[in-house]
């Protein structure tokens, strides 16, 4: 079977008839045959239809056996986040033509999706998962899983975390063994808020980095489950401080500066959840040095410096503006609605517009941050909202507000702290 691809595959490369290929040697009827391989042949007859085609067949075998093995192998990689052998690879089979012959098509273009999402690209990674979902019964069973887990990360870029979480529990364990899933459905819990699901799925997800001695990944997974413990009311702030500090230094030891920078963020945080605001600025400043001003993560970090300088005096109303009105302005350049809202949102504040600032709250902010999936900031604003229309004698309002408020849990947030992929 795989000598007639390949005899197919490389006639086809040369743009030679079955004729041409066949002439002097056998039939086209038989070349036919053979490339379809519902005849027997003669090794004499195969040896000179590859010295025509100018191939060495056992080499070409060789490499259509290990096709499978490099795709795993490239799949390891990036599980591992071994970057250099990631690039390795991928330029490995990209050069590699018998794939388009071989068994693992499907494999290699879902392993292209993955690569994309791991570089943050999740258009081109979304456009294969499309291709693929429309053929997704006649996938082999890994495929058919490894199809689901990139369906979920899909949904994880885009917020849809309701929807990565159904896709994420369809994976069959036995079959797909690849734990790895176990961080991304921990991570979807996290972000609706489901504290007790995202410690469960990270701990699973914990158990696997360590036990594949995967560093990088073991930093992401300690860390979803640290920001689980900083929702527990009776939590030893001390002692998640040490822990974020060590995280840190594990960030230095693997060379991985990304990471370091979410660190710094939610250590930050952290700190501004004590009132220590001088050194939450300092946190928050040390994560933006580590990024490029026009990301999302920068400004993140930006907004929460604000605000504890804000809360802290550390600066004057002058310098809150100025500083605020940069970071809306990057927002609007990097199109980003919820950042562009975050910072409006401390203009009236730092303003003392306190009716503004709950009527954008209500009116303009709060639908977006519902459509955004975050169900913790959620939560918090609706808080917000509610205590003020108590305050203020608005008892229809807060009856309102207070609907959306039913059955929550009772760990507000008033930041968006930050996740690894």
């Amino acid at each position: 079977m795989h000598v007639g691809k390949i005899i197919k595959f490389y006639r086809e490369q040369a743009r030679m008839t079955q004729e041409q290929l066949g002439k002097g040697i056998c039939s086209d009827t038989h070349i036919s045959k053979i490339e379809r391989g519902s005849t027997d042949f003669s090794p004499e007859v195969i040896a000179l239809l590859t010295e025509r085609l100018n191939i060495c067949l056992d080499n070409e075998l060789i490499k259509l056996n290990t096709i499978k093995k490099r795709l795993f192998a490239w799949h390891e990689a990036i599980v591992m986040l071994l970057l250099d052998e990631m690039e390795t690879i991928k330029l490995e089979l990209e050069n590699e033509q018998l794939i388009q012959i071989s068994d693992y098509t499907a494999l290699y273009q879902l392993i292209q999706a993955r690569y994309y999402l791991v570089h943050s690209q999740s258009d081109p990674a979304y456009a294969i998962v499309l291709k693929m979902q429309r053929s997704h019964s006649k996938l082999p069973t890994y495929e058919s899983n490894l199809l689901l887990h990139i369906t979920g990360i899909c949904y994880l870029a885009r917020q849809d975390y309701r929807s990565a979480i159904d896709t994420l529990k369809q994976i069959d364990d036995e079959e797909y063994n690849n734990p790895e899933y176990y961080y991304h459905m921990a991570v979807a819990y996290h972000w609706i808020g489901s504290h007790m699901m995202a410690y469960y799925y990270g701990e699973k997800s914990l158990r696997f980095f360590k036990d594949s001695r995967n560093f990088v990944r073991t930093i992401d997974a300690e860390m979803l489950l640290l920001l689980q413990v900083v929702f527990d009311e009776n939590r030893n702030q001390a002692d998640i401080i040490v822990r974020f500090e060590n995280l840190i230094k594990s960030c230095d030891i693997c060379n991985t500066p990304e990471r370091k920078r979410i660190a710094l963020h939610n250590l930050a945080y952290e700190y501004l959840e004590q009132n220590n605001y001088e050194l939450a600025a300092n946190n928050y400043q040390a994560s933006m040095a580590l990024n490029n001003p026009k990301t999302m993560l920068y400004l993140l970090s930006l907004e929460g410096y604000i605000r504890c300088s804000l809360q802290g005096k550390l600066l004057s109303k002058e310098e809150l503006l100025r500083v605020t009105e940069g970071g809306l302005r990057s927002a609007k350049e990097i199109h980003d609605h919820m950042l562009q809202i975050r910072f409006q949102l401390l203009l009236y504040k730092i303003e003392e517009q306190h009716e503004q600032y709950y009527s954008y709250l209500r009116n303009s902010a709060l639908s977006v941050i519902r459509n955004h999936g975050d169900a913790m900031l959620v939560e918090k604003c609706e808080k917000e909202l509610f205590n003020y229309y108590l305050s203020t004698g608005q008892q229809e309002l807060a009856l309102e507000t207070a609907s959306f408020l039913i059955n929550k849990g009772k760990s507000p947030l008033n930041k968006k702290e930050m996740l690894p992929g």
